[in-house]
């Protein structure tokens, strides 16, 4: 049994005719990857970030002494070793885009259905985004990461809007 994925005109990028004419499920199912790749490939490169993240966290554990399991440093090993405070900021930054790593790629592989140029571009400011306040954050602290957060918002809110409206259109 094969399954055929359609995708109506209206809806994304026209395949061309020598495709749209074809009878060949493979054929369509290769336009339509062809058509998404960069955001697949979007998608890829933020898997990055976590291993950013878990090498910047795992630095500041280190050179803090801070033992693992324990989360993060407490205001008493903050105030007697100035590392603790560099490995609270590194944990924080990676908690904080865990927190916002799958809203960010439910919004650009939806969005990416219909809007794939578009969602590709927004998606890459919201990576660049995320590794600025990756560094900022752990080396300049919470005013470091301003730039970043703005970046990766504007990725994010463009995101969410293709997405909403991907879905409407489905409906």
């Amino acid at each position: 049994m094969s399954y055929v994925l359609e995708v109506p005109k209206e809806f994304g990028r026209k395949p061309p005719d020598s495709i749209q004419n074809s009878s060949s499920q493979q054929a369509k199912l290769t336009f339509f990857f062809c058509a998404n790749s960069y955001v697949l490939a979007v998608a890829a490169s933020s898997l990055f970030i976590n291993t950013a993240h878990k090498t910047l966290t795992s630095a500041a554990r280190k050179a803090s002494g801070i033992p693992y399991p324990q989360s993060y440093a407490t205001k008493e090993e903050i105030e007697k070793n100035p590392k603790a405070l560099k490995f609270n900021l590194a944990q924080r930054a990676h908690t904080n885009f865990t927190e916002n790593y799958a809203p960010f790629i439910t919004a650009l592989l939806i969005a990416g259905l219909r809007y794939p140029n578009e969602a590709t571009w927004a998606g890459s400011a919201w990576v660049v985004g995320r590794f600025a306040y990756a560094f900022g954050y752990t080396q300049f602290g919470p005013s470091g990461r301003l730039v970043g957060y703005g970046v990766s918002q504007i990725g994010k809110a463009a995101l969410t809007v293709m997405a909403v409206l991907t879905c409407w259109k489905l409906v």
